[in-house]
Parts: C-alpha cells; sequence; structure tokens
C-alpha cells in the first residue's frame, strides 16, 4: 500500500535510478565537476550531495583514491555515491570501514551495481511504494548482509528525514 507523503516526493523515488556502473563517466572529470554530478544524481534525496571540500577530505582519509592527474575516474565516482548516501548513517570511521570490506570482497563494477540496485528498492519499500524489501540473493554472504543493512537504514533515514520535512512545512 502506498504511503500518502503528499505532493511529488514519492514521485521523485519511484523514478529515481543511480546511473549503473558502466554509465558513470571514466573521461576524468574535475572535483568539481564531480561533486556536481554526484550531488545532481543524487538531487531527489534531499541533503544527500557532496561538495569538492568534502570530496577532498575523503580522499585525504583514503576512502576515495587520489585523482589521477587532478580527475576522479568511474571507481572513485562510484565510491563518492556511496559516501554520498551513507554518510546520513554512518561515521567516517564506518564508512572507512565498510568501503575497505567492500574492496576486499569485490570488483568495484559489481560492488557499485549492487549497492545502486539495493538503494533503489530499499527507498521504494521505505516511502510505501512497494510491500517489502526481499533478502539479498547470496544472504550468506557477510559483505552483502553488511551493506543491505546499511543501505536499509539509508532508507529509512532519508524516508523519515522527507516526512520531518514535511510536518515543518518544507517541501
Amino acid at each position: 500500500m502506498e504511503q500518502n507523503f503528499g505532493g511529488e516526493f514519492p514521485d521523485a523515488i519511484r523514478e529515481f535510478h543511480l546511473p549503473a556502473y558502466d554509465e558513470i563517466p571514466d573521461t576524468g572529470l574535475y572535483l568539481e565537476q564531480a561533486a556536481r554530478y554526484v550531488s545532481e544524481a543524487l538531487q531527489p534525496l534531499s541533503g544527500a550531495g557532496v561538495t569538492g571540500s568534502m570530496v577532498s577530505n575523503y580522499v585525504k582519509r583514503g576512502l576515495v583514491a587520489n585523482p589521477i592527474r587532478k580527475q576522479y575516474g568511474r571507481e572513485q565516482i562510484a565510491h563518492l555515491f556511496f559516501i554520498a548516501v551513507a554518510k546520513s548513517v554512518l561515521s567516517i570511521e564506518d564508512l572507512h570501514l565498510l568501503v575497505q570490506l567492500q574492496r576486499s570482497g569485490y570488483d568495484s563494477r559489481a560492488a557499485y551495481n549492487y549497492f545502486r540496485t539495493e538503494l533503489e528498492r530499499a527507498l521504494r519499500c521505505a516511502f510505501g511504494l512497494e510491500a517489502a524489501l526481499p533478502l539479498p540473493d547470496a544472504w550468506d554472504s557477510r559483505e552483502k548482509r553488511i551493506l543491505h543493512t546499511a543501505i536499509l537504514a539509508i532508507a529509512h533515514k532519508l524516508c523519515l528525514n522527507a516526512q520531518l520535512n514535511r510536518l515543518r512545512g518544507g517541501d
């Protein structure tokens, strides 16, 4: 049963899609271009963007690999998508731990595409656009269990923020 959030927010969630890994530019984006690309794609998820200074901080902390000739490629941008949405529920230390866990178990393409698919499904469920979120296909994988749990927390935090914003009279 679909919840009534009023306005267009459920439509934004229903239509929300992150780019697939192979759709992310790999031509190399400069710092501000990378931050803008990530923030624009995440615009429907109020507050889930990044700034150039945030990206620089993530690089300094080892969450994102150093740019090559001051340009960020596909893998780095994929990590920025995860960090941009997960930062609302995870500390920097926990983000670092999850990024390292992902790097040890999966290549960037597989990890990002799994994150992307599960986030979109979890958002639709949290906002009442789908009935229930099925468990991941490989529930026996520790990495997938942890990521699945983090994604659920992210989706519910975004839903809660949207509801509170509506109560405050915001869009």
